[in-house]
């Protein structure tokens, strides 16, 4: 989840959205990246996808976990569950709660480790942000 932090913290940095993702199979780091919706003019770089596209393609995803500071949308949800991605750790969930029903019902496990550090990041890029923020989740 480290990792993930600091990727969330390089997009703030760059003046993005602070959420950052990593995918690791069993204590190897295959690759991590940060939402870039803003830097790249993207509109489908989340933090997952950014994270995803740095690891280049597998065959297999069945021993994989996929750390993200925030709890999935139905988009990068979609992609996990796409791939058979297994494990989603993901840090907070209270300011924005994402797919998690959806991946679960698709038999993924969802960890939520509710961490401050996480939640305090994107709490105050919300308040500082909204209409970023919004038009990162798709809310008019």
């Amino acid at each position: 989840m480290r990792l993930a932090i600091d990727e969330a913290r390089t997009g703030l940095a760059q003046g993005g959205i602070p959420i950052g993702s990593a995918l690791v199979e069993g204590n190897r780091v295959l690759g991590s990246g940060h939402n870039k919706r803003v830097q790249e003019n993207d509109a489908i770089l989340h933090a997952e996808m950014d994270c995803l596209r740095n690891v280049g393609r597998r065959s297999s995803y069945k021993n994989c976990t996929i750390y993200s500071t925030l709890m999935p949308c139905y988009m990068c949800a979609g992609t996990i569950v796409q791939f058979k991605i297994p494990r989603v750790i993901v840090g907070e969930s209270r300011t924005f709660p994402g797919a998690r029903a959806f991946m679960e019902e698709h038999g993924v496990q969802v960890i939520d480790l509710d961490l401050e550090e996480c939640r305090a990041m994107m709490q105050q890029f919300i308040e500082q942000k909204p209409e970023l923020w919004n038009e990162d989740i798709g809310d008019d």
